[in-house]
């Protein structure tokens, strides 16, 4: 049985072990404890990259790279010379930035409790628009889920429950069609159809087997019915029940009793309404029974079409409701959406809209659906029928970027944006937008005009669209001018002395980069200058050293290219091919060398110039990566060994669909179905998808994965002893060296929340006997649990040296030496990962006992000016409340809470702070 490199890369998960107890001043807490029910991830920074990145980052199903392949070959590997300073730009992110971003996330957090059960699905809306400029995806995601459980109309919950969809990427799953349902109200396709508030019912199972009403057939008899009249159509005549027929409408109550000519008559002559015999006797029939569900579709559409010139708002219900039900696919969906938009029948519209939504991105291509939805008449019919809004086009907005950011259809689709915007924030994201879509285009005096619109409307980072529109239409001190002087009256923050580094030179503007990363250390642009500029001066080695300094905590493809093209001009051909292949893995259709070269072209040129490797020599590489923590290197060797033999799904741990899609067997097929809904947040329906497969066949994935999704909560002493037979029930099924060694470990991690820290120690001793080099990190944690602490810190020293990524080990060592040490370990912890938040909070706590209250704050600050994290949050909270800064408490635990409601401390100290002013 082929190893499972996916449950490799999902153990990380349940081996992280960051898990802090909270830091409350005075005293400076110990380092916190770590639970390690997780240990440490494997590709932990990688992974967090893929969580942002690896989704439909940049499309390649419309727009296939140009083919210059020719230009490079084996003699000439660098065609278009090196890379050049000159021609270095970060690039404008199209999504809200704040410079007070704290207060806005506390303001949002006030807004969504404050308003009305109405309101709630635009303010979380709001959230969702917000946190799609973070780093962590799942923030955006369970914001996107909230606005669908507050939606109240049926034109928001389509479009939010599509949305959501599409974030789940179902389309990418062979088999599955754009109606299937997840089985629950949040995305079914029938529940969006239903209006009206609901939050409580949005994860209950839904119905999708619809409701179909038999028709009694003796109440829809004629022979025992008193007709007192009737209609005449043509040469036929339809008998009817006046007073049925009056109750239809108000129009034809007064017909039939108002006094005209009609009231006295017993035959009314009807020719001339548009309507059909057949469709009468269904006015008829439809008088009586009040149902229209035994009636063919084209008779249903006569008697829409005949509600609307009598106002019969019963009738037009019932045939919108019997309409909406008949559209099942996108043939449906183009056919009935006019009749729809004619008609002004608002939830088959919403129907036929809810399948051009849940077919995307495809249907964004289709001529008449981007008519429908974008065109000047499209707009106006849609709005007439309620289905235009800022929720629909800021969903298409997004899919429209990723797609093609160039294309007339994505100018469109915002144009739509913009025209939708009603509140400050929708206008401000909508222009921005539009800026760097004209920015792309270089349409500048467009783009300046309307980074300009977002700018007045409030967005300040705008004003970096504005900066680079001004340069690139030749006014390189106008530029420098506008950031200078956002700059000058804003807290300065990274991206702005970056931006304004672009219109300086000499030392001035190496200084701006260097600000740039002190303030924000994640930007990829001055770590790519300063190894360009080393380059310029033929200093390789110094520019490779550089790149590495970001790709150690953050694996971006522009910073893996660059070293891979650096590389190339050091004739490190296995440098240059570790790259790639990582870089391909995580964008598979990359062109390099400014988009002129197809990454994969580069692979196979290089390919002859290194050691060839068959799969078996991959399999001991991938040991040997794993072993020493490279995650990179892991991933190139993952890449070469799909190369090999493309059609192995458990090596497509990158892409769960893929991977999914490759399966063999119908047990394997449900373990990464559990997968992706674990990671979506569907974590029961992941359980179930793993217990299906271990009752077709019992195997380490389906073990693994069911025990993973179970530890992922505070475990009690039960379900500990479950998790235990989960992962010893895996650890017997055949299995290799890397999977066990992620079993032992986590077993290990259960271990010891269960206070059994010898089995404990077992597990982690046998784990490294097979190289899981990350059991030092267990092990060093039980003999920090027996008091061996000398023990415990040789042991995280040994995982130092082993492992190329070591952030983590330095800062779990810290846990096991004095105070003085501490502090060196975390500062180089820091220096290799500033995202690391622990290092932070354990100085501020120094700072604080020491009665440093100001310097304290300014620690915390400063690192979450570029990462605002819960826990730094809630301790500078807590260092605001102690110090009676009230004001600054409630800001920063309503920040807090808006990036996780439920955490239980920081709704604590929240309601203790506020208690004065209540």
């Amino acid at each position: 049985m082929h190893p499972n490199l996916f449950t490799t890369m999902r153990t990380l998960k349940f081996i992280e072990g960051c898990k802090a107890t909270a830091l409350n001043p005075p005293p400076p807490p110990p380092p916190p404890s770590t639970t390690e029910r997780a240990g440490e991830k494997l590709f932990q920074h990688l992974h967090d990259h893929l969580r942002v990145n690896s989704f439909r980052s940049k499309s390649t199903r419309t727009h296939p790279p140009p083919n210059q392949n020719a230009a490079v070959s084996k003699d000439s590997l660098l065609p278009y010379g090196l890379p050049n300073t000159d021609l270095l730009e970060p690039q404008i992110d199209p999504s809200l930035k704040f410079v007070d971003l704290i207060d806005k996330l506390a303001e949002v957090y006030r807004r969504i409790h404050n308003c009305t059960q109405f309101e709630k699905a635009d303010a979380f809306l709001e959230q969702c628009a917000i946190f799609r400029g973070l780093s962590d995806p799942k923030l955006f995601r369970r914001s996107l889920r909230s606005a669908r459980q507050h939606a109240v109309n049926v034109h928001t919950k389509v479009v939010l429950a599509s949305w959501l969809r599409y974030e789940r990427r179902e389309d990418e799953l062979i088999g599955t069609t754009s109606m299937d349902c997840c089985e629950r109200n949040l995305e079914c396709p029938k529940a969006s159809l239903v209006s009206g508030y609901d939050p409580e019912r949005v994860y209950d199972p839904c119905l999708c087997s619809g409701y179909n009403a038999d028709v009694d057939v003796e109440e829809c008899s004629t022979s025992e019915v008193d007709y007192d009249m009737s209609f005449c159509i043509g040469d036929e005549e339809v008998p009817c029940v006046r007073c049925k027929i009056a109750s239809l409408s108000i129009p034809f109550k007064a017909m039939l009793y108002g006094g005209f000519r009609e009231t006295k008559r017993n035959t009314i002559n009807f020719t001339r309404n548009g309507i059909s015999v057949e469709g009468m006797r269904a006015v008829e029939m439809f008088s009586r029974v009040r149902r229209v569900e035994m009636f063919p579709p084209n008779v249903v559409l006569e008697l829409l079409t005949l509600a609307n010139q009598f106002c019969c708002d019963e009738l037009k219900a019932a045939c919108d409701v019997f309409l909406a039900g008949l559209v099942s696919n996108f043939d449906d969906a183009v056919l009935l959406i006019e009749y729809g938009l004619e008609e002004a029948a608002y939830l088959l519209v919403a129907a036929c809209l809810q399948v051009f939504l849940r077919e995307l991105p495809n249907s964004i291509h289709n001529p008449n659906v981007v008519k429908i939805l974008c065109s000047v008449e499209g707009r106006e019919r849609l709005t007439l029928v309620g289905h235009a809004s800022f929720t629909l086009y800021l969903f298409l907005s997004q899919i429209a970027m990723e797609e093609d950011m160039k294309s007339n259809t994505t100018v469109m689709v915002l144009e739509c944006l913009v025209e939708n915007a009603v509140e400050s924030w929708q206008r401000q994201l909508a222009c921005h937008q539009l800026g760097v879509v004209m920015l792309e285009r270089k349409e500048y005096k467009d783009a300046q005009r309307w980074f300009n619109s977002a700018a007045k409307a409030g967005h300040v980072y705008s004003l970096v669209g504005v900066a680079r529109s001004k340069f690139k239409l030749g006014h390189r001190y106008s530029a420098y001018k506008t950031m200078n002087s956002l700059i000058s009256g804003c807290s300065a923050t990274g991206w702005m002395y970056q931006e304004r580094s672009l219109y300086r030179i000499g030392e001035e503007k190496v200084l701006d980069i260097d600000i740039a990363t002190d303030l924000d250390p994640t930007l990829t642009f001055p770590y790519k200058f300063r190894a360009v500029s080393l380059v310029e001066e033929s200093q390789f080695g110094a520019a490779v050293a550089e790149l590495n300094k970001i790709l150690r905590f953050k694996v971006s493809p522009d910073c893996l290219e660059m070293r891979a093209w650096i590389s190339i001009a050091m004739k490190n051909f296995e440098g240059a091919l570790k790259d790639i292949r990582a870089l391909l893995t995580l964008e598979p259709n990359f062109l390099m060398f400014n988009k002129k070269i197809h990454g994969d072209h580069m692979v196979e040129l290089l390919r002859s110039l290194v050691q060839r490797r068959n799969q078996a020599d991959c399999w001991m590489q991938l040991y040997d990566r794993w072993s020493s923590v490279d995650d990179i290197g892991s991933l190139a060797v993952v890449h070469h060994m799909l190369a090999n033999d493309p059609g192995k799904s458990l090596l497509r741990f990158r892409h769960l669909r893929l991977a999914r899609n490759h399966s063999k067997s119908e047990h394997e097929r449900l373990v990464y179905e559990g997968w992706i809904l674990y990671d979506t947040g569907h974590r029961e329906e992941a359980l179930a998808k793993a217990e299906e497969s271990v009752s077709i066949q019992r195997s380490f994935e389906a073990y693994f994965l069911k025990a993973y999704a179970l530890a992922d909560s505070t475990l009690d002493p039960e379900s500990s002893k479950y998790v235990i037979q989960l992962l010893e029930e895996a650890l017997r099924c055949p299995s290799d060296g890397l999977r066990k060694g992620q079993a032992l470990n986590n077993l290990g991690s259960v271990y010891v929340d269960c206070g059994k820290l010898d089995l404990a120690a077992d597990c982690y001793k046998n784990a490294l006997t097979i190289k899981h080099t990350r059991a030092h990190q267990g092990l060093a944690r039980v003999y920090h649990l027996k008091s061996q602490r000398k023990d415990a810190y040789n042991e995280m020293t040994k995982l130092i040296e082993k492992a190329q990524n070591n952030a983590s080990a330095f800062e779990k060592r810290s846990e096991y030496c004095d105070r003085e040490v501490a502090q060196r370990d975390l500062v180089m912890a820091t220096q290799l990962d500033p995202l690391r938040t622990y290092p932070y909070r354990y100085r501020a706590a120094v700072l604080m006992d020491d009665h440093k209250e100001i310097e304290a704050i300014e620690e915390l600050s400063k690192a979450i000016a570029f990462k605002p994290d819960l826990q730094l949050l809630h301790l500078r909270a807590a260092f605001f409340a102690s110090m009676r800064e009230t004001t600054d408490a409630i800001r920063d635990c309503e920040a807090a809470l808006s990036i996780d409601p439920c955490h239980k401390d920081t709704i604590n100290l929240y309601h203790k702070v506020r208690e004065p002013q209540s």
